[in-house]
């Protein structure tokens, strides 16, 4: 296949998808790492993709107005969400009624999960699968389930949630902006993060740095209704900086 030829493809499908993992792009061009690589770089350069950790994304904007397809999300970012992920894990106590969103960071906080004696309430069916697999007593509500995220939503499962009262909870968001708040595109999604964390006395957003200054069609919760655990805080968002609610987990 001709550079120009790869080039046009890669374009094609990130600008398709919306995202998608180099992974993925190996996989579907038959190139090495260090080709894909080299030319997620030049398209970066060139203002036809927005190349992160893992992977590239559509060229950035501030307003997400869709949930990405879960397996494409996977692998952007995951070394920030791990670490994450990791703290988040450590916050969890062998007495906590602990509610956890639907998302990759929370996947990955599912996977960092070591404290077996809590409990744990889901509207995501992998993570249920995953908590169930360590031997974690797991809760699920009823509901419809989302196909593009594999979660549950809908009157069904706001009225289950809205009868729990959880000690701690963690969330996924699509955007954290100081003036929409965390924000997700789809409203069943958006009312059962909502009512989740208005029934949670120490609810935590994992946030990473992509995230900042986004924002998606609805908010479900003010910015300072939650601590938020990201990765870091970017640079040039210094308004930031002055709130007492972010927690970075990497070293400066």
């Amino acid at each position: 296949m001709l550079a120009e030829e790869r080039l046009e493809r890669i374009r094609h499908i990130v600008n398709e998808r919306g995202v998608a993992s180099v992974p993925q792009l190996m996989n579907e061009l038959d190139a090495s790492e260090s080709t894909i690589r080299r030319d997620l770089h030049k398209l970066d350069k060139l203002g036809m993709l927005n190349k992160v950790h893992g992977g590239a994304t559509r060229v950035n904007e501030d307003y997400v107005l869709a949930d990405l397809p879960f397996a494409g999300r996977q692998s952007i970012y995951h070394e920030q969400k791990q670490a994450i992920a990791a703290y988040a894990a450590t916050l969890i106590s062998p007495d906590d009624f602990v509610f956890i969103d639907g998302g990759t960071t929370t996947e990955c906080l599912v996977n960092a999960i070591t404290e077996t004696r809590a409990t744990y309430l889901t509207n995501s069916l992998p993570h249920a699968q995953h908590l169930l697999a360590k031997g974690c007593r797991t809760l699920l509500p009823g509901g419809e389930i989302k196909p593009v995220t594999e979660v549950l939503v809908g009157a069904e499962t706001v009225n289950a949630i809205r009868r729990y009262h959880f000690t701690l909870g963690f969330w996924g968001t699509n955007g954290a902006n100081l003036e929409t708040g965390f924000t997700t595109p789809e409203f069943s999604e958006a009312a059962v993060k909502q009512i989740s964390l208005e029934h949670t006395v120490h609810p935590y957003v994992l946030c990473d740095s992509s995230k900042f200054s986004k924002i998606s069609l609805i908010t479900f919760a003010d910015f300072n209704s939650a601590t938020v655990i990201t990765d870091r805080i970017p640079a040039g968002e210094g308004a930031y900086r002055s709130m007492g609610n972010i927690k970075e987990v990497e070293e400066q």
